[in-house]
Order: structure tokens, then sequence, then C-alpha cells
């Protein structure tokens, strides 16, 4: 088994891969660092007249990214219609070991978790009132998405070193397409390369203050039109 269990700083788990010496999120804090970066950071930068947008996840992985958005919407009483991208799902046995059910809140918060797991792929899902879930169980680079439709990326890959082909101007021309105008994708990764292929793409970005143990992270926007 490559995968093993660690407990990060703020008490959540995180996951450690051994095959490629690559945690899944930071030991410094998983739900912290999904909090911060996706959340504050892309969530709630959008416009607030916004009460319906498309979010597209790049990793499923654990399930937490969407979790937390599915609880922020719900409170904001915001319509999300969010589609995730997992080529490689995690096993079911070590997803009924991680304990984000029991540390975000109500009962039914909590079941959400094994809803956004449990639901099957390729079909979407309503989750709860204002989530709609859609999952993909393909690599980025087989499915066309359509143009112009996702106010907010969630780029939360493997790292560059380790996972090269997700990060190349193949990939971010496809994202910066399927983007509407104004929308932001966040991504953990400040790597200078990284950066220049989304400027080439077209992007505008800019670095931001990151969460514990990260000085910086990405946030990229397609420029909106005049």
């Amino acid at each position: 088994m490559n995968i093993q269990i660690i407990t990060s700083e703020d008490g959540s788990h995180t996951l450690f891969n051994s095959a490629i010496n690559e945690h899944y999120h930071s030991t410094k804090g998983a739900i912290t660092e999904s909090q911060f970066i996706f959340i504050n950071n892309g969530y709630e930068m959008l416009p607030g007249r916004s009460r319906s947008i498309n979010i597209l996840e790049i990793g499923l992985g654990t399930g937490l990214n969407a979790l937390l958005t599915s609880i922020r919407c719900e409170k904001d009483n915001r319509k999300v219609n969010y589609v995730a991208i997992e080529p490689y799902p995690i096993a079911v046995d070590i997803l009924s070991e991680l304990n984000y059910p029991g540390l975000v809140g109500s009962c039914e918060e909590r079941n959400r978790f094994w809803m956004i797991h449990n639901v099957p792929w390729e079909v979407p899902h309503i989750i709860s009132d204002n989530f709609i879930l859609y999952k993909i169980k393909q690599r980025i680079q087989e499915i066309e998405l359509q143009k112009d439709r996702f106010s907010l990326i969630y780029f939360d890959a493997f790292s560059p070193e380790v996972q090269p082909e997700m990060w190349t101007k193949d990939v971010f021309e496809k994202l910066f397409d399927s983007m509407e105008p104004g929308g932001l994708l966040l991504t953990y990764s400040v790597q200078g390369e990284m950066r220049r292929v989304l400027k080439t793409c077209g992007f505008d970005v800019v670095k931001v203050p990151g969460p514990p143990g990260k000085r910086e992270i990405t946030q990229a926007s397609k420029p909106k039109i005049l």
C-alpha cells in the first residue's frame, strides 16, 4: 500500500503517497490549507451578485475541496455546479478512515462527504440544495470542456516535479478556454515556469499570501472583455 494517513498540524488528515513522495495536502493543516487557498482566495473572491457559479476541480482526491465548497455555498444560498476530474480515485477503505466528516460540523454536512465519494461517475447528482456534483473519471488531457463555462478552477494536481504532464501549456490553454471572462484559477504552486506558462496562455497572474507553511500561492484570472 503506497498511501498512508497522516495527521496534519490542525488535526485534520492528509494522505502521503510514498510511491511519489508527496502529500495530498499540507502537513501544516489540510483543512486550513484547502480553506485558505480555494475558499478564501477563490470562492470568496467571486462577485457576490453571482448567485449561480460553475466550478471545476482538477484533482478531486480526498474530496476535501468539494466538501468545504458545498458547506460554504449552503451558508451563502449560492448555487454551485461542481465538476471534479479525478482519473485515479482513492480506495474506499482509505477514505473511510479520514476524519473530515467529524471535523466539519452538522450531521448533514458530514453526510455530504460520503455522498461526494459514493455517487456514480459521469452523472450529475444533487448533493444538497445548492450543490450539484458531476465527477469525471478521466485525465484532463482526454476531456473536451465547454468554452467560457467556469467561474472558478481549483487546480490541485500533484506538484510539477511529480506530475509534470499536468502543468503544460496544452492543459492550461484548455482551462483558459473553459473559463468565463473574469474567472479565477487557484493553485498552491508558485513555480516560475508554471507562472510563465499561465501568462503565455493569456492569464493575468499574481502571487498572494499563502496558508501556514507556505509563503505564497498563485491566483490567475482570465481578463474580462471590455
